[in-house]
This record gives structure tokens, C-alpha cells and sequence, in this order.
């Protein structure tokens, strides 16, 4: 089987690009827009529509193979690549790259996707949105030509078996974190509510007592409206406010943590970016003795590692130092689908918890492809997504692994 056209069109995304440093810098919501000028490279205004580029591979059985390219919420910061827009990106990609698909013999997946990561336009390695979307469409050729879910191609190439259960499945609130939480709960959510804890102000208070208040709701509303049977692990990204509170003094940060653990006993407590020390390898090294204490004191919090673990390469090196208990495998960031693959099977091999996330700037394609990977890779969770109206993107991902599971089952008979 070979590819005979490639069409691309220009799409909508399930979110917004915006410009962490201008908000970090002071700038304020007003509706659903930040008034003000952006200071990282490549943003037009603070916040700005996502877009997405849909690469639909046409075979030459008349089947289409179909994957979206698209770029993180916080593009350009921390060593992530710099927001796209479609009319720029889909005649680069006409010119620069379709040349190469353009009657490529669809052998196997590992192979033809090595060539979309190893490709290099005026010497630059091409954007991880655009090997992202590309690689998308063609395990979805591979599927095609096999007659197989993706999932099974994944599992078949990388000698691994299929999970045989739904993987928990991870909401995002966004700042609607009440309404959001009982969405999920009544959607017996396996992992919630994340909540976007960045403004210290409003969401932690210079106490910390605004979050603390937050986490026994969490814990009381799980329990007023949740199924008798519902125990679902609690997951907080708080981007480095309680290190911000207590001027990032490590011992007050873990007195603090142990009081949100108890907080919300006997739910499993899962925090990410609790603290952020400005580097890597500071954040390593806070990350590294929190965990120690934690041992020592008896605290179960699992600490989860986001902002400084972008790249393929800085989750292993995070997954080699045992710098975490669980990395966020940013799929937006990793760059293609086989990199992200390979990142969850080396953290599971190597007994580091692997959370596949990404972003809520996806779409209902990249996030469907997730799915099959989840259920190929059997990750700890996956990130419901795209956007953050949790009922959406928890449908997306949900029915999707439902799918898969069952039409692997069906095959087993």
C-alpha cells in the first residue's frame, strides 16, 4: 500500500494558546480574554484561538488515513516550540514535506514514522506538533492497511500486550473547579480534578489555606455524591504556588503537603508541580529530597513532574535520577507518536509511573489516537482531553478505549 495524495486542511483546536509569561507578568482575565501585549515569541495576543492542521493521507485503496497537528496551551516556554498558525504551517508543509509522502510505501509504523522524526527542513528538526500530527496519520495508514485498531499495530510492532481494562481516565477542570469536580465525580472520573491551582490570590491564599479548603471539598463532595464504591485518586496541578507561599522553603512545603494528604484521607493524593525552583535541576533536587521526608515520614503522596520534563530525553533523564513518582508524557511536546510510545514503555521499564497527558489545545482526532496508545501502553492514566469541559473530552476518550477494548475482545473470541 502507498500513499497517493495528502490533503491538509485548517482546523480549530479544543482550546487557547496562551502566553504563561505575560500571565505570570501580571496580566488579567477579563471574560474570556487578556488585555495586554505578549511577551513570548511567536504569540499574536496573550490568548488566541488554537488552530490545528488535519493531514489526511490518501491510499491508493481509496482509504484515508487521518492525524491533526497541533501545539501546547503554554507553547515557546521551557524549552517547548513556539505556537503555529494553519496558514502559515499548511503551505510549509505542502512544500516542504509532502514531496516525501507522496507514494511512501506504508511497510510498518516504527519505520515510516522514524523517517517523519529524523526529517530535517534547512537543517531544523521539523516541529513536535507537526511530527505529532503526521505520525498520527500514519499509524492510522498502518491500522488501515492491517485491518487492525491502532492499539494492535502498536502492541504488534512493540512486542507488548494490550490492556485489558479501561485506563483511569484523568479530567481537567480549568477554573470551573467545583462544577468540573462534581462533573467528574458523577462521571466516576478515575483520576480528578487537576483544577489549574496558578494564581495564588484566589486559588491557594498566602497561607494555603484557600487550597486546603478546596481539598476537603473535594474529599466531601466525593463522598455526598459519589457511588458507595467510588475511590478515585485526587490529582492537583499547582504549578509551583506552595513553594511560591513558603519562598520555596523545603520543609514548610512538606508540612504543608501532609496537611492536604490528610486532608483528603483515605483518597489517594497525587500532586503535580508542587514546587518549581526555576531549573531543572533545582526542581530536581527539591523533588528528589520531598520524596526522601515523604519516605521517612510515612507520606504516600506521589509527586508528579510536568513543567521541566517536556522533551523525550528530559523524561528519561527525570525517569533515571527517580527525580518522581509519575511523569506526565506531554504527547504536544515529545514530538511524534512513536517517541511518546517508546517514553511510556521506558518508564514503566524502568519503574517510574508514566501519565499520558498532553494538552487541552488537541482535538478529537489527536485525542482518539491517545486513546489507542493508552490502551496499547497501559500508562497509569490518561489525560481526558481535548478542552476543559470535562463531560466533552472525558466522551472522547472514554468511548474511544471502549471501542478499541472491545473490538480487541471480539478478535479473541
Amino acid at each position: 500500500m502507498k500513499i497517493n495524495d495528502v490533503a491538509l486542511s485548517k482546523g480549530l483546536t479544543g482550546y487557547y494558546l496562551d502566553d504563561k509569561h505575560a500571565i505570570q507578568k501580571g496580566a488579567k482575565l477579563d471574560g474570556n480574554f487578556y488585555f495586554g501585549n505578549p511577551v513570548t515569541e511567536g504569540f499574536k495576543t496573550i490568548r488566541q484561538a488554537g488552530e490545528s492542521v488535519s493531514v489526511m493521507l490518501i491510499l491508493d485503496d481509496g482509504q484515508t488515513a487521518f492525524g491533526d497537528c497541533a501545539t501546547g496551551q503554554y507553547s515557546g516556554i521551557g524549552g517547548r516550540d513556539k505556537p503555529f498558525f494553519a496558514d502559515d504551517l499548511i503551505p510549509f508543509i505542502q512544500d516542504k514535506i509532502v514531496p516525501s509522502l507522496i507514494d511512501m510505501e506504508i511497510t510498518n509504523f516504527k519505520d515510516i514514522a522514524e523517517q517523519i522524526e529524523d526529517m530535517r527542513i534547512d537543517g531544523n528538526r521539523l516541529h513536535t506538533g507537526v511530527r505529532y500530527g503526521i505520525t498520527q496519520a500514519l499509524l492510522d495508514a498502518v491500522a488501515k492497511k492491517e485491518k487492525l485498531t491502532m492499539a494492535e499495530v502498536i502492541c504488534k510492532e512493540y512486542g507488548i500486550k494490550p490492556s485489558t481494562r479501561m485506563i483511569p481516565i484523568f479530567i481537567q477542570t480549568g477554573d470551573d473547579r467545583y462544577t468540573g469536580t462534581d462533573k467528574g465525580i458523577m462521571k466516576k472520573a478515575g483520576v480528578l480534578p487537576h483544577a489549574l491551582i496558578k494564581h495564588i490570590g484566589d486559588e491557594v491564599g498566602n497561607d494555603g489555606k484557600k487550597l486546603l479548603d478546596y481539598a476537603k471539598w473535594i474529599k466531601q463532595r466525593i463522598e455526598t455524591i459519589g457511588e458507595k464504591d467510588y475511590m478515585p485518586i485526587i490529582h492537583l496541578d499547582l504549578y509551583g504556588t506552595v513553594g511560591y507561599i513558603f519562598d520555596q522553603d523545603i520543609e514548610k512545603v512538606i508540612n504543608y503537603l501532609e496537611e492536604l494528604e490528610n486532608a483528603v484521607k483515605p483518597y489517594p493524593l497525587q500532586l503535580e508541580m508542587p514546587i518549581d525552583m526555576g531549573s531543572k535541576e533545582a526542581t530536581m533536587d527539591a523533588f528528589i529530597k520531598i520524596m526522601e521526608t515523604f519516605r521517612q515520614r510515612g507520606i504516600k503522596i506521589k509527586l508528579v513532574v510536568d513543567e521541566w520534563a517536556n522533551t523525550a530525553e528530559q523524561m528519561r533523564e527525570w525517569t533515571d535520577k527517580k527525580a518522581a513518582d509519575i511523569i506526565q508524557v506531554k504527547t504536544i511536546d515529545v514530538g511524534g507518536v512513536n517517541r511518546i510510545i517508546e517514553t511510556i514503555l521506558y518508564c514503566k521499564d524502568n519503574s517510574m509511573g508514566a501519565y499520558l497527558g498532553g494538552t487541552c489545545n488537541e482535538t478529537d482526532i489527536s485525542a482518539r489516537v491517545c486513546a489507542n496508545i493508552a490502551i496499547a501502553t497501559s500508562p497509569d492514566q490518561m489525560l481526558a482531553k481535548p478542552g476543559m469541559g470535562v463531560d466533552e473530552p472525558m466522551m472522547i476518550v472514554n468511548n474511544e478505549m471502549s471501542r478499541v477494548l472491545s473490538l480487541i475482545a471480539s478478535r479473541n473470541k
